[in-house]
């Protein structure tokens, strides 16, 4: 094994960015791999709980049990609530979390630990570098609309991406060798892209996952897209092709096709004028919600990065998987994996590159 980095200590930012986070456990694992030393940890979402459950010594543990989620797993997960500040209370995930990572406290852990939440009364970032680490970590993932935020001490507290998706800052002062960032909003790469398993894979629990649906189509319609999610059952049940295009290339598909073409997106009429039907484009609420907060993710973050520039960058597309396909672990950790690799290589051909070093 190539231990090239023995001896090196890094201090690590890793970024939110929803399921793509679990690139951040490949990304740990070819550092530990080739001998360097993490010593801080910085997070914000994903990266607040993938960098805790390191710091606890749980990354094996919380690997395999990512790796073994499939779809429907994730949807018994879910405990909705539709109430007025989130869809999802997250008891049910966070509780596997919490018995993974115990009672821990962040000062009791052996690396600097950093999780940031923000302040939404406050209107402010939120450090977390003591107390109890699930407390962190579960205000650090509270999306705003989705996951309902978590009242402490007087402040309502949600996902830290809203102010600081790249929390780059907290890592300056632990005067590691390196300052590695893990950037999940990366430009888009065709070549990353992972294909969507899911309507390849064999027909199992199809009947049961139209009963689930059924169910909660009365409470929920209001945030999900039913029809698409009746349409992935049934693709679980008979095989069939399903469309797996990510909302954001549908809409992007549609638009270059009105550019060239001249043809006018699906539309339909209300009060006589024209508006654009976004139920044949695919795209439902959550998808508009989903796509608003990257935008806002992927700005934010080229200002952290051109602030406070990392000495190794690895960018991670923001393509390579929507935010919220969770149930795609194994190759998000492979893709962590190999971007990783690929930005030590260059490091390491040349020690005395100058600038942040990035792919």
């Amino acid at each position: 094994m190539n231990r090239s980095g023995e001896g090196k200590t890094v201090a690590l930012t890793l970024g939110s960015g929803g399921a793509r986070g679990y690139a951040h456990i490949g990304a740990i694992e070819i550092l530990c791999e080739r001998g360097y030393e993490i010593v801080a940890i910085s997070g914000c979402s994903m990266g607040a709980l993938v960098g805790g459950v390191y710091a606890t010594g749980k990354m094996n543990d919380y690997k395999d049990w990512v790796t073994g989620l499939g779809q429907f797993d994730l949807l018994k997960l879910l405990d909705l609530t539709f109430n007025s500040v989130g869809a999802i209370r997250g008891e049910k995930i966070f509780s596997v979390v919490r018995e993974m990572i115990g009672d821990t406290r962040i000062e009791d852990l052996p690396i600097a630990y950093t999780a940031v939440a923000t302040d939404l009364l406050g209107h402010k970032e939120i450090w977390f570098q003591e107390g109890p680490l699930h407390q962190a970590i579960r205000a650090s993932v509270a999306i705003p609309g989705l996951v309902t935020p978590l009242v402490l001490n007087g402040r309502v507290l949600v996902d830290g991406a809203v102010l600081n998706p790249l929390p780059i800052i907290p890592t300056i002062s632990s005067h590691a060798d390196l300052v590695v960032a893990v950037n999940l909003s990366g430009e888009d790469d065709r070549r990353n892209r992972i294909p969507d398993a899911a309507f390849e894979s064999a027909a199992e629990g199809g009947r049961e996952m139209d009963e689930w649906v059924n169910k909660l189509r009365g409470k929920a319609s209001q945030w999900f897209d039913w029809d698409a999610l009746k349409t992935f059952a049934a693709a679980k049940r008979d095989k069939a092709s399903g469309d797996a295009t990510a909302a954001q290339d549908k809409l992007g598909e549609a638009l270059k096709q009105k550019e060239s073409t001249g043809e006018k997106l699906p539309a339909k009429k209300r009060d006589d004028h024209e508006t654009i039907d976004w139920d044949k484009l695919g795209i439902g609420k959550f998808d508009v919600m989903n796509l608003t907060i990257e935008t806002m993710q992927g700005a934010l973050a080229q200002y952290k990065l051109a602030g406070y520039p990392p000495d190794l960058l690895v960018n991670i597309p923001k393509n390579a998987s929507r935010s919220y396909d969770y149930h795609r672990a194994p190759e998000l950790i492979q893709l962590g994996r190999e971007r990783m690799a690929a930005v030590l290589d260059r490091y390491e051909r040349d020690m005395n590159s100058s600038g942040p070093m990035a792919l």
